[in-house]
């Protein structure tokens, strides 16, 4: 308990927090808010505009076994300094982008900046600093980093209505350059260990077999990549949901934003667990509350209660299964082994996640918010079928074996 509290851990959480909140919130959150009112003075349809996050995903799918050796050759400070400087280039080509030419170069490079400064590269450099107390400080970095859409959505909403979007995506570019990029380069703490060593690094928490491991590999990423596949797609479109659900727009982006604190109360829950939590557990839980929060407003008829338990269980259920995405291959392989399997499991995620939004809008502009709720429905039930899966290979493994007479 001391060392997940010590002054260094907490100079570890806080420069990642600041950093991941930036990152997430002025690259894939934004276009909750901005998307639509850059669209018509682009002269683009909203497909294309929130297809520049299916560019960005898929460039971070493609560069994550590059990401991953990078990550194992210089470090993660100087990957996540990287992913400032991209990420600010990418923004302001954004701000001055005047058709889809510009566009979309500017999403290419915000999507290395994903590749580089988001998610895996951040756990990566938190394992590089904690060690065996990895698990617990990765779940209290996401309690931080599950705020960027509750803090940008608003942010970027007043921006815009202050001084314009091309002003806004300036602005993003300011705190990548000025705030992330020193703190990546002078104020997280050196690394303990560069390369992972012992007999402890190479052991994994469970003893499965190579075929086993394969398996279980293909269960996580299925079960990872759906879910993610939902919560990506939604996560943009959600604040449209509301209001074709009949939510007024003060409300939609009130329960958009409440949605991010809902998800820290999650992410809190796990972080109190710390050791005692069980990822797998979590994730059946989490995917569990979306069925069921998605259930819900396929039988129920449209009212604010309704959209209030909706955002209470989906936000509760995805924050968890944020959580349990980040931490199951620490829970299944060993710790030499997390870089290699959390970019692994990055490609098939990012490639779902680059589809995921242009297919969500598609729906909602042309079959509405009922369909894309059913969905999401059918998705979430696929994913827990494949955790329910996965906790029958476990529970295999760990159930001792009956000694002969």
């Amino acid at each position: 308990m001391s060392r997940s509290f010590s002054p260094r851990t907490a100079r570890t959480v806080a420069v990642l927090a600041v950093t991941q909140l930036i990152g997430w919130g002025t690259s894939f959150d934004m276009l909750g808010v901005m998307g639509r009112v850059i669209a018509p003075d682009l002269g683009l349809a909203n497909e294309i505009v929130f297809g520049g996050l299916t560019v960005m995903m898929i460039i971070s799918a493609l560069m994550g076994p590059t990401t991953g050796r990078w990550l194992g050759r210089y470090g993660a400070a100087r990957v996540l300094a990287a992913a400032s400087l991209v990420f600010a280039a990418g923004l302001a080509l954004l701000a001055a982008a005047n058709g889809i030419v510009l566009y979309v170069l500017a999403w290419i490079l915000i999507g290395g900046g994903g590749a580089l400064g988001l998610s895996a590269p951040a756990y990566t450099a938190v394992v590089e600093r904690e060690g065996p107390n990895s698990k617990r400080v990765i779940a209290i970095l996401m309690l931080f980093t599950g705020l960027s859409s509750a803090i940008f959505w608003p942010v970027l909403s007043l921006l815009n209505d202050a001084v314009g979007w091309r002003s806004t995506f300036l602005i993003c570019a300011a705190l990548q350059f000025c705030i992330c990029l020193p703190l990546h380069l002078f104020a997280l703490p050196a690394p303990i260990v560069s390369h992972t060593e012992g007999a402890a690094a190479h052991t994994a928490p469970l003893p499965l077999s190579p075929a086993k491991q394969r398996k279980a590999f293909l269960l996580i990423a299925a079960a990872t990549t759906i879910s993610t596949f939902v919560t990506f797609g939604v996560s943009p479109s959600l604040l449209e949901i509301f209001r074709q659900s009949g939510a007024s727009p003060a409300l939609a982006i009130q329960l958009g934003s409440a949605r991010g604190v809902i998800g820290i109360s999650a992410r809190f829950m796990d972080m109190l667990l710390g050791k005692r939590g069980n990822p797998i557990l979590s994730a059946a839980m989490g995917v569990s509350l979306m069925v069921l929060s998605f259930l819900m407003m396929i039988v129920l008829p449209p009212s604010t209660p309704l959209l209030v338990a909706f955002i209470l269980l989906y936000g509760f259920g995805s924050g968890v299964m944020t959580v349990a995405r980040a931490l199951l291959p620490l829970a299944l392989f060993s710790p030499r082994d997390y870089g290699l399997q959390s970019a692994r499991l990055s490609l098939p995620q990012n490639l779902a996640n680059a589809v995921a939004p242009v297919v969500f809008t598609a729906i909602l502009d042309r079959a509405g918010a009922g369909m894309a709720i059913a969905t999401c429905a059918v998705l979430a039930v696929l994913s827990l079928g494949f955790v329910m899966m996965l906790m029958a290979l476990v529970r295999g493994v760990t159930q001792p074996v009956p000694s002969l007479p």
